[in-house]
């Protein structure tokens, strides 16, 4: 029994030892353990920055144009494919001519019935003036007669009866002299409505043989049929009657351009003639070159339902930005079994060069964060005015929090316009330390090379 406690009692030494031993350890460790945060620095140095919009879209032919029938009936032939190359003037397509026809015939029909018309109305102009020249004669007799008939009635040689029926003949001729005036300017207005109706008789048959001649759909331009969407023995509705049917577009795959949305907060950004670097989903790890051609003024997606515009601020506005594809970035991929390396409806994706600074003072953007600005008259801290951008410069085994005023940026590295003067130890790293916790003053340790980073 004696011996057992004298066990435990050894027991017991041996693990208090053992606990003061780990304690002095534990002090002795923590006493030499470096102190301050461990962090990554940086000398900042003058770099060439290249500002850049990234955006997504669509490859399209600069120019394709639609093809609708401005007629509509049956599509009797169909001469192309999708695919074809056309050129300009080349029939495509024929719409059934048999109304079209009929109706030409009806309008020349209409044209001789008014020529016939206007003829009429001419000879009843010469009839008229014929019938008047009569007239006069007739009246120049009577007035002769009816002189002589005055001085025969003042010698008493012819009755007043005689006299009588002498004036009343002299009065009748006049009044069919006025008559025959009358009808002779009725004729003349006659000619000229049967003019004015033989002119619209030739306006509408004109009209009718156009839409004849429409039956026979050609090509408005040279290029490839880029989209067939009819079929022969299909029926179109054609322009004239509402908006039609599309039967194909022609394109011209020769000049490629690239249609992207950019939002509305990079769009100020993005200027006419802007180099662009354009990478095609069909082509991995190629590049191509190209130019900002277009910017649309109106955003694309803000017009809502019946065409009304939405107010909602809610969704992203995105503004449509057209870039032309140089050819000459892509010569190597034309062959004859491809002569057009790009098809309309690809995607793509580019880098809109905005602005470009060389030899200007830079730092990494992971080093530039925010702190709120010591204000004593600042009492609201929710605007961006109330932040200033401040990086932490290395001072022996401190830092100093500096302001600076930043500019443009690429994907690694954003301009410090004021600030620093170049030369200078920044802390990069990690970004837990730089965004939360460094402060001035505060004491740091650089991480060694080749040791893995720890976020505290």
């Amino acid at each position: 029994m004696a011996q057992k406690k004298k066990s435990r009692k050894w027991l017991i030494l041996g693990l208090l030892l053992l606990i003061g031993i780990l304690g002095v350890a534990a002090y002795f460790k923590a006493k030499s353990k470096p102190k301050g945060t461990e962090v990554t620095v940086e000398e900042v140095e003058k770099r060439s920055i290249l500002e850049t919009v990234s955006a997504s879209g669509r490859v399209f032919p600069e120019k394709e144009i639609k093809i609708s029938s401005d007629v509509s009936g049956e599509i009797v032939e169909l001469y192309v494919e999708e695919g074809d190359s056309v050129v300009m003037g080349q029939v495509l397509a024929k719409i059934d001519p048999e109304t079209y026809v009929s109706a030409v015939e009806r309008g020349e029909a209409a044209v001789n019935n008014s020529k016939s018309q206007q003829a009429m109305s001419r000879a009843q102009i010469e009839t008229s003036r014929a019938q008047k020249e009569q007239i006069i004669a007739q009246l120049e007799n009577a007035k002769a007669v009816h002189k002589r008939n005055e001085q025969l009635l003042s010698d008493g040689v012819i009755s007043q009866a005689d006299f009588d029926q002498s004036l009343s003949n002299l009065k009748s001729l006049e009044a069919n002299l006025r008559s025959s005036e009358a009808s002779m300017k009725s004729a003349e207005e006659s000619v000229k409505a049967a003019q004015f109706s033989v002119k619209s008789a030739e306006a509408t048959l004109k009209e009718l043989r156009t839409s004849l001649n429409r039956t026979t759909i050609k090509a408005p331009a040279s290029g490839v049929v880029s989209s067939l969407s009819v079929e022969q023995g299909e029926r179109v509705v054609g322009t004239i009657q509402m908006a039609g049917t599309e039967m194909m577009r022609i394109a011209n795959l020769n000049a490629m351009e690239v249609q992207v949305d950019v939002s509305e907060n990079d769009i100020l950004r993005v200027e006419l003639s802007d180099k662009v670097k354009i990478e095609v989903d069909a082509y991995l790890d190629r590049k191509f070159d190209g130019v900002v051609t277009e910017i649309a003024n109106s955003a694309s997606n803000i017009t809502g339902a019946a065409g009304a515009i939405s107010l909602n601020t809610d969704q992203v506005t995105n503004f449509v930005v057209k870039i032309r594809l140089d050819s000459d970035s892509y010569q190597d991929l034309i062959s004859t079994n491809n002569p057009y390396p790009f098809r309309p409806g690809m995607s793509a994706t580019v880098d809109v060069e905005t602005e470009n600074m060389e030899d200007v003072i830079s730092v990494p953007i992971q080093a530039v964060t925010t702190r709120e600005r010591e204000d004593e008259d600042s009492k609201k801290k929710s605007s961006d005015e109330d932040f200033d951008e401040v990086v932490f410069v290395q001072s022996a085994d401190t830092v100093k929090m500096i302001i600076v005023k930043t500019g443009i940026q690429d994907d690694d590295y954003i301009q410090v316009k004021s600030g620093l003067e170049g030369g200078e130890t920044i802390v990069t790293g990690p970004y837990s330390a730089i965004s939360k916790k460094l402060k001035s003053g505060e004491i740091i340790r650089v991480k060694e090379e080749g040791k893995d980073e720890e976020e505290e």
